[in-house]
Parts: structure tokens; sequence; C-alpha cells
């Protein structure tokens, strides 16, 4: 799975923090609060994204509206999974990769962790 480009993962954060389909409009007008950025080049991308499947979208009178077609964890997760496929030695690359957690954030993988063992997960 290919990382987004550096104006895909910047649409993709707005589309991911709205949480409800966005007009290009929207993200556009969310997007100029930090660097100019021209609405075709934003439509073309997002256009772009469609076609990848990282976003769905409906009509909406003239336009369309996008969303997500999944959580930005979940994203995330597969990134980990394939940088983790990239080693022989899955346990250095996990430990160097706890070393970089806070304190609250190791607390929470603990949590999951112990989640994951009570649904049967990795056994």
């Amino acid at each position: 799975m290919p990382k987004f480009g550096e104006l895909e993962a910047v649409i993709m954060d707005e589309v991911w923090q709205a949480g409800e389909p966005v007009l290009v409009r929207d993200v556009v007008q969310a997007l100029q609060r930090e660097r100019e950025v021209a609405y075709t080049t934003v439509q073309t991308v997002m256009e772009i994204l469609f076609r990848k499947g990282w976003l769905a979208r409906e009509k909406d009178r003239r336009a369309y509206r996008y969303w997500a077609r999944q959580p930005r964890e979940e994203y995330t997760a597969q990134l980990l999974s394939e940088a983790f496929d990239t080693t022989s030695d899955r346990g250095a690359a996990f430990s160097r990769l706890l070393q970089d957690l806070q304190p609250g954030e190791i607390a929470e993988l603990g949590q999951a962790l112990e989640e994951a063992r009570k649904r049967g997960i990795g056994e």
C-alpha cells in the first residue's frame, strides 16, 4: 500500500477530521487557512483519491460529497503492518517503536494488548 503524497495526506486529514461527508469547497476552505491552494487542484486530488479507493462519494446537487472509505486508524495499522513485514526481527522493530512512545501511549497499548488476548487474537 503506497503512502499518500503530501497533498493527498493533507486532504485525507481534513476528510477524517470532518467526520462527515464533505464537499471539495469545505476542504479547500480548511486548507486555505494554512496554505494557498486552488479549488481545481483539491478537486483533482480528491478525484484521484476516489479512483484509488480511499474516498467514497455521493452526488449532492451539482457537486459530490466525499468521505473516507476507512478510518485513519485502519490506514495507520496497514502502514505499520507493512513496515513490520520488511524486517525479519519483528520483536526488535517493535521494541524500537516502543522507545518512541509516551507513558500514556504505552498504557493504551497495554490495554489494547489485553483486549486482544481476551478475544484470542494472536494465539
